[in-house]
C-alpha cells in the first residue's frame, strides 16, 4: 500500500513538471500578429474649430443720473421694453446746506431790492402823471422795477432747483427724471426706491440706475486659441449653437478679431466678435452660453483614409501598403496629405482608391 502511494506521488510530481514546462514553452513562442486592412474612401472632409463664448447685445448702455439724490420712484423693471426718452426713475434731491442757504439769501436780497424798486416806481409814476418829472426818469424807474421782479423770479427758481432739483420754467426736462437714452430692453435695474445715487463726474463713474440694450442687434463674443487665430479672418461665416436653445442654430459672421492676445487664463487667446443673424421670433437672452463653429478648410469628393493609419515623421507622412497578401507583407509608402478633421485625412498623392493599407494590429 505504501508503495502505491509512493508511485502516485511521483506521477503527480512528474505531471506538474511536464505541465509547467509546456506552459513555459508555449509562452516563449512569438505571437502571431495580423493587421486590419483599410481601404481609402471618396468623401468630404471639413476641418473646424469650436469657440466658447456668450451671446451679448452689441450696445449695452448704463443709464446714470444727472443729479445726486435718493431714488423716490422706479417706473420700469427688468425685461420691459422702453423707448428713447421714457422716464425710468425719479430722484428726490437732498440739498446741500450751504447752497440752500446761499439760494435763500439771494431770494431775500432780491425781494428787498424789489420792494425798494416798487416804491420808487410808484413814486415815479405819481410824479410823472403830475408832470413833475420827465418821461425818461419814469421809464428808468419802470425798467428797474421790472428787472427787480425778474430777479426775484430767478432767485426763487434757483432756490427750487437747489431744494427740489426742479425748475418751475422747465419741469418736464428736470434732472430729477432719469430717462432712457436708447430704445431697447431693460436688462437690469440695480437700484431700489430709497437708494442713494450719485451723478457721474470727474472723480466718480456715477450710479447705474438701469442697463438697457437693443436685443435686435446681438453678437457672439468668444475667444480663439493662438494656434488657430491665424487661420481666421473678418467676414468668415460661423454657426452658433446655444446650450439653452438646442433647436436654434443662428448664423453669424466674424466682424472683429482682437490684435492683442490675453494670457490671463493660462493660455494665450484672442477675443473674437461675430454679428448674429436670428429670426425675430426667436427670443435670445443676453448672457446665453454658446459655441461658435468655424470651418477652417473644406475638401469635397477627395480620397480619404483614417488618420490613425498614417505615420508622421517630421514633415513627411507614410502609410504601409499591402504588397503580398499571402505572407502579409506591407511596404512603407510616402504620401502627400491635405485637410484633416481629426479622424480622417485627405490623400493628395502616393496611393489610389484601390490600395490596401495596414490598419490596427490584431493579436491572436
Amino acid at each position: 500500500m505504501k508503495r502505491f502511494f509512493r508511485i502516485l506521488i511521483w506521477i503527480i510530481i512528474a505531471a506538474v513538471f511536464v505541465g509547467t514546462f509546456y506552459f513555459l514553452y508555449q509562452n516563449s513562442q512569438p505571437e502571431e500578429v495580423t493587421y486590419e486592412t483599410v481601404t481609402p474612401q471618396i468623401g468630404d472632409i471639413e476641418r473646424t474649430t469650436v469657440l466658447t463664448g456668450k451671446i451679448e447685445p452689441r450696445d449695452e448702455i448704463d443709464i446714470k443720473p444727472q443729479i445726486s439724490g435718493i431714488i423716490s420712484e422706479i417706473l420700469v423693471e427688468a425685461g420691459q421694453t422702453v423707448n428713447e426718452g421714457d422716464i425710468i426713475a425719479r430722484i428726490k434731491v437732498i440739498p446741500d446746506a450751504s447752497q440752500l442757504s446761499s439760494a435763500q439769501n439771494r431770494v431775500d436780497a432780491a425781494k428787498i431790492s424789489l420792494a425798494d424798486a416798487k416804491d420808487k416806481y410808484e413814486r415815479s409814476k405819481n410824479l410823472y402823471e403830475r408832470k413833475l418829472i420827465s418821461r425818461e426818469e419814469h421809464e428808468t424807474a419802470t425798467t428797474t422795477y421790472n428787472r427787480a421782479k425778474s430777479e426775484v423770479e430767478g432767485a426763487e427758481d434757483a432756490l427750487d432747483i437747489v431744494r427740489n432739483g426742479i425748475s418751475r420754467f422747465n419741469a418736464s426736462e428736470s434732472n430729477t427724471m432719469v430717462r432712457a437714452t436708447i430704445t431697447g430692453l431693460i436688462l437690469d435695474v440695480p437700484v431700489k426706491v430709497g437708494s442713494s445715487v450719485i451723478q457721474a463726474n470727474t472723480f466718480n463713474d456715477g450710479t447705474t440706475v438701469a442697463t438697457i440694450a437693443d436685443m435686435s442687434d446681438l453678437i457672439f463674443k468668444g475667444n480663439v486659441d493662438e494656434t488657430e487665430v491665424g487661420q481666421l479672418a473678418v467676414g468668415m461665416p460661423m454657426t452658433i449653437s446655444i446650450g439653452a436653445l438646442p433647436e436654434v442654430s443662428p448664423e453669424a459672421v466674424i466682424e472683429y478679431i482682437s490684435p492683442k492676445g490675453d494670457d490671463s487664463k493660462g493660455a494665450n487667446t484672442f477675443e473674437l466678435k461675430a454679428a448674429i443673424t436670428v429670426d425675430p421670433s426667436v427670443a435670445l437672452r443676453a448672457g446665453y452660453s454658446a459655441n461658435g463653429t468655424i470651418i477652417l478648410s473644406h475638401a469635397k469628393d477627395v480620397l480619404t483614409i483614417p488618420e490613425s493609419v498614417v505615420e508622421f515623421v517630421g514633415d513627411s507622412t507614410f502609410v504601409y501598403c499591402l504588397t503580398d497578401s499571402v505572407k502579409s507583407v506591407y511596404t512603407r509608402t510616402a504620401i502627400e496629405t491635405g485637410t484633416d478633421d481629426g479622424i480622417n485625412i485627405e490623400v493628395k498623392n502616393g496611393i489610389d482608391k484601390d490600395a490596401r493599407l495596414r490598419g490596427a494590429q490584431i493579436k491572436k
